[in-house]
């Protein structure tokens, strides 16, 4: 077996100074537990040509051999066949005549046997012993299981001498030496054609067709690995039209298509990284707008606090301030009835004081479950101790057995304000009126001319939640739409007297605010005067009763 080594391609060298072997022995995905590899898996593609080759050409000689030794065979056997004949027929007319003396073949025939005797001594088949009787005196073929195929002369019997056979045997060296001859040069002429067929595809065909495109596909694949962009195309002039060219083809497509996708993804990355810019831009404006409203707002509070304040100190002080100077001119000036109004000036800066501590004050409230109705009650007697004169009448509806989770002492001064509230509303009025209301809440016209300012209660169902409602519902004029938004506002009030302080409701929605409520106020609808409406959430477990609040409704 001839083997020639591989002629390296120069331009191929340049191109890839380190050549990787042309099978990498890692496998392209995982096997399995069970899966094995084959045979030919861990050989290189050179080794396994030259394997395959050699396999190919000692099986195609020994299927020539086989194929060509039986003819061969049957050659040498009829020339040997033929010679024995020959030289049987030499020696037949001494064998038939009788000849004393035994027969010998002539000197000059020294490959030839003469074997005398009977069918049995000598082995002959009976097919070969009835043919060669059958022809007595004449050269006939047999077959012996001794001598093999031989030339054969049958003598019957005579007189004394029994029935012979006559039997010659043939080898001819020179043919048998021949046909060993032709057997090793056809090996040989295969073997030949075998070291240059592989010599040819060494030097010829593997390099440029096979050995070239793998180096090419290799480097590329190094250039995409290492990120050369330049160098990760295989050029179309050195692609084969075969099947490794369809595949570098292919992986030049699949390149393609990959940087064509990397250019969008790093594109649809540079848009999403743009947009978090702006949207982290965008996001930092707004909360700086957010403190800068923030900040505004609390500014804008305290200015607007601080003219509340002022407006609110003003008044009384220069009240005061005139009586105190009358009186450093004359302390027997004042009357008891400018010392009357010297106390009420004093209680109002001090009403001012207390709104402005509770308007301030954040504490968590002490929630236990109480009766609204003793909440109601308690506001109404502290509301008719400070307004008695003020001849409104104040209704509490609310049933006795109505429990709510709260803090007593804050929701009594929610009540407390919301009352003062509506009781001041009431007493601006005049003191009779013809009330037209549904029935239930006001039974036709109030009997005793005052106002009247009711509170009730009844179960509610908000945004699937179960709320408790308190409503306040006066006659008096109702809320002017103008404030009606800010009503809730620290110092928004339509009465800036000797009573009102503009905090009361403000403080009121705090306090409801840190029990999870709601304070709500609108306008009645089918009269003068305005709903004030405190929304308590039910708390699962809490003891609060619903069911009692049925009886306002019957």
């Amino acid at each position: 077996m001839v083997s020639v080594p591989a002629r390296q391609d120069p331009i191929e060298t340049r191109e890839a100074p380190e050549p990787q072997p042309f099978f990498d022995r890692r496998p392209l995905r995982m096997l399995g537990a069970g899966e094995r590899r084959g045979w030919l898996a861990g050989l290189r593609i050179r080794k396994k040509l030259i394997l395959l080759h050699t396999l190919f050409s000692v099986t195609l000689a020994i299927v020539l051999v086989l194929t060509i030794r039986s003819a061969i065979e049957q050659l040498v056997e009829a020339a040997e066949i033929s010679r024995a004949r020959t030289l049987l027929k030499q020696v037949a007319p001494a064998i038939v005549g009788g000849q004393a003396s035994p027969v010998k073949l002539p000197t000059d025939q020294d490959h030839g046997t003469l074997t005398s005797g009977s069918s049995a001594q000598l082995g002959l088949d009976a097919v070969s012993a009835a043919r060669a009787a059958a022809s007595p005196g004449l050269v006939v073929v047999g077959e012996s299981s001794t001598l093999g195929a031989c030339a054969l002369l049958y003598v019957p019997a005579r007189g004394n001498t029994p029935e012979q056979y006559h039997a010659v045997v043939s080898r001819i060296p020179e043919a048998r030496e021949a046909v060993w001859r032709l057997y090793m040069i056809v090996a040989a002429a295969l073997i030949g054609v075998y070291a240059l067929v592989a010599f040819a595809l060494e030097i010829f065909v593997l390099p440029q067709a096979v050995w070239r495109p793998i180096r090419r596909t290799l480097a590329a694949d190094r250039a995409v690995q290492e990120g050369r962009r330049e160098g990760e195309l295989i050029d179309e002039a050195i692609i084969p039209d075969d099947e490794l060219g369809e595949i570098m083809r292919s992986r030049n497509r699949t390149v393609v298509e990959l940087r064509r996708r990397e250019s969008e993804l790093n594109d649809a990355m540079a848009r999403l990284e743009s947009l978090a810019n702006d949207l982290a831009r965008k996001n930092h404006l707004l909360e700086a707008a957010r403190r800068t409203i923030a900040d505004t707002d609390r500014l804008a509070s305290l200015g607007m606090m601080s003219a509340g304040i002022a407006h609110e100190l003003n008044t009384p002080l220069a009240v005061l301030k005139g009586l105190v100077e009358k009186l450093n001119l004359d302390p027997v000036s004042i009357d008891s009835a400018q010392a009357r109004l010297m106390l009420r000036v004093v209680g109002r800066l001090e009403r001012l004081g207390d709104g402005l501590l509770d308007f301030a004050r954040v504490r968590p409230p002490q929630s236990r479950v109480v009766r609204i109705h003793t909440v109601v009650r308690d506001a109404a007697d502290l509301v008719r101790l400070d307004r008695e004169a003020a001849g409104v009448a104040i209704i509490n509806r609310v049933p006795e057995g109505a429990q709510v989770e709260c803090d007593a002492d804050r929701m009594v001064q929610v009540f407390v304000n919301l009352l003062r509230n509506a009781v001041d509303a009431v007493s601006s009025m005049r003191p009779a009126r013809e009330y037209r209301e549904p029935p239930g809440l006001f039974a036709g016209p109030d009997p005793t001319g005052q106002g009247r300012v009711e509170v009730s209660v009844e179960p509610r169902s908000r945004d699937g939640r179960d709320w408790i409602s308190i409503g306040v519902v006066d006659d008096g004029p109702g809320i002017d739409p103008a404030v009606l938004e800010r009503l809730f506002e620290p110092f928004t009030s339509t009465r800036l007297d000797a009573r009102g302080t503009g905090l009361g409701l403000a403080v009121a929605e705090g306090i409801v605010r840190e029990h999870g409520g709601l304070l709500l106020a609108r306008n009645r609808t089918d009269q003068t005067g305005a709903v004030f409406e405190v929304l308590l959430p039910v708390r699962q477990g809490s003891g609060t009763t619903a069911a009692a609040t049925q009886e306002t409704r019957r």
